[in-house]
């Protein structure tokens, strides 16, 4: 073979088998993600977006009176379930005028959900709206609701195919009021399996799949568009792009690597560097906007405060792409899709090495942790919290002493451990910097006060520069998370694929590994950042 593709059934039996033909030929993993980075690409829906699309039709359906709703999860082992079952309760909890009970389906089958209905009648007792994981069991649930007599119970599905008994024909039937599309993504298996193949540039590591709300009223609209012939892009594609700024080595890097893919592209560029302003950024959008550009790239300074000036850009049919950050906006539509890196993912990294690396004495009741934050507000900073967040809470032996925001400045990060040192004897196990600047900015102030980093104290840091690689060789930093700046080239081609007819995927992932000692020799020398 020259490539596989596998959709797992058992996520935790299939791993090893995957990395171990990863090393040998290319492996595009569908549907169920494996556990660590071994595979080519993976192509998959989000399935708490779905959960959450169908959390926000409910509420839409139901108004604000007294409602009672339930949910149909899938088997209690079910990943897939668990996370739609997540995003649908993030959103129907907050209204404090819905009631929510959960039943489970273990087979997820039309006839399962319809007999387990039917012998348990009473769930359906004053339920007003039916969510249930996938059309099947969206089926079932319409059958015995017929079969009882039950009248106005609106009930929505996921899935969206287009076959006999299907999400959409439901839909078109009136059977069910609406379906969430979760795509298979077989045509972009097929899309990316060439240009593996081909050794194009801009396959990133993680495709994952817009979701849509398929309703009576857009169901035609949908169904014509799937097999929607491409269109040729016009000759020159013009782009409006806002960088934050210039705050760092990786802000430097990620800023070349765009302009030098739009030139490799053919692409015209209108470049405006905000400087940490989101009011300049803002500016900056508004004048593409009358510049009339093909499509807007934002790497937002912080993640709100965006709703207007995108429904400006929307109102005037220009796609915005979010590249690197991610925003909050009430609209999800307003924006096309984002690049860039899984931020929550480096946050585990991160605590998953203090985890696995360093240990509590005898002496102490645990391990001591400073953490230097990043800009406040800004989407990395808030994700890799998260992330780091999540592993820790597993970790009792673990706890952050301290926390101050380094505004992810090599400035910022001294200046933490500075103020540190005035007021206080250094007790800190481990350092945790949220980018390399602020890591070795500590690193030179902890020098400073005689107390020697890597060694004394545990550094560890997000982005993978080169001086940062170059500190981890010198046993400066002990470890960094890579976070690739190399952005251009998946943008290039997502902004020539959007101009081209195609719907751009929710969210582009790049690749990107854990570099200690041990690797980052094999590397360092090629690294162009």
């Amino acid at each position: 073979m020259d490539l596989l593709i596998v959709s797992p059934c058992d996520v935790k039996k299939i791993t090893p088998v995957v990395s171990k033909v990863y090393q040998s030929i290319p492996v595009i993993v569908m549907d169920r993600v494996v556990e660590g980075y071994d595979y080519s690409l993976f192509i998959g829906p989000d399935n708490q977006s779905i959960g959450k699309q169908a959390g926000e039709s409910v509420v839409k359906m139901l108004g604000n009176a007294a409602n009672n709703v339930l949910e149909i999860c899938g088997g209690e082992n079910s990943q897939m379930s668990t996370e739609r079952s997540e995003g649908f309760q993030n959103i129907v909890l907050q209204q404090k005028n819905l009631n929510v009970r959960k039943i489970s389906i273990a087979d997820e089958s039309r006839d399962s959900t319809e007999d387990y209905l039917i012998a348990h009648k009473e769930e359906l007792d004053g339920i007003h709206a039916i969510f249930a994981h996938n059309d099947y069991m969206a089926l079932g649930a319409c059958r015995a609701v017929e079969r009882l007599g039950l009248k106005n119970i609106r009930i929505i599905g996921v899935d969206g195919f287009t076959g006999e008994n299907d999400g959409i024909s439901l839909v078109k039937k009136g059977m069910i009021d609406e379906t969430i599309t979760c795509p298979t993504g077989g045509r972009e298996a097929i899309q990316y399996s060439m240009d593996i193949l081909q050794n194009a540039v801009g396959v990133p590591k993680q495709i994952i799949l817009h979701s849509h709300s398929i309703t009576s009223g857009n169901v035609d609209e949908f169904v014509a568009g799937l097999n929607k012939e491409p269109i040729e892009p016009p000759d020159v594609i013009r782009i409006g792009y806002a960088q934050v700024g210039t705050e760092s080595a990786w802000r430097l890097a990620n800023t070349e690597s765009i302009q030098s893919a739009a030139r490799d592209f053919g692409i015209e560029l209108y470049y405006e560097d905000a400087n940490q302003s989101q009011e300049k950024q803002v500016e900056a959008v508004q004048s593409f906007i009358d510049k009339k550009v093909d499509a807007i790239v934002i790497s937002p300074v912080i993640d709100s405060g965006w709703d207007e000036i995108l429904q400006e850009a929307k109102k005037a049919g220009i796609p915005v792409i979010l590249s690197d950050r991610e925003i909050t906006v009430k609209d999800d539509s307003l924006y096309s899709t984002f690049i860039g890196a899984d931020f929550v993912e480096e946050g585990r990294r991160a605590m998953r090495w203090i985890k696995e690396n360093v240990s509590r004495s005898k002496t102490e009741d645990y391990v001591k942790i400073m953490e230097l934050q990043g800009t406040v507000g800004a989407s990395p900073s808030i994700e890799r919290e998260q992330g780091f967040e999540e592993i820790l809470k597993e970790c009792p032996d673990y706890k952050i002493v301290y926390s101050q925001s380094g505004n992810f400045t090599y400035e910022g990060g001294k200046q933490i451990v500075e103020d540190y040192l005035k007021n206080n004897q250094w007790n800190i196990d481990v350092l945790f910097a949220q980018n390399d600047d602020m890591a070795l900015g500590a690193a030179s102030a902890l020098e400073e006060y005689g107390i020697s980093p890597g060694k004394d104290v545990k550094i560890i840091s997000i982005d993978g520069t080169k001086n940062a690689l170059t500190a981890v060789m010198n046993g400066r930093l002990n470890c960094v998370v890579e976070c690739n700046p190399l952005l251009g080239p998946q943008l290039m081609k997502a902004i020539t694929d959007l101009k081209s007819g195609k719907e751009l995927p929710l969210r582009i992932i790049t690749d990107e590994k854990v570099f200690t000692k041990e690797n980052t020799a094999a590397i360092i020398n090629s690294r162009k950042y």
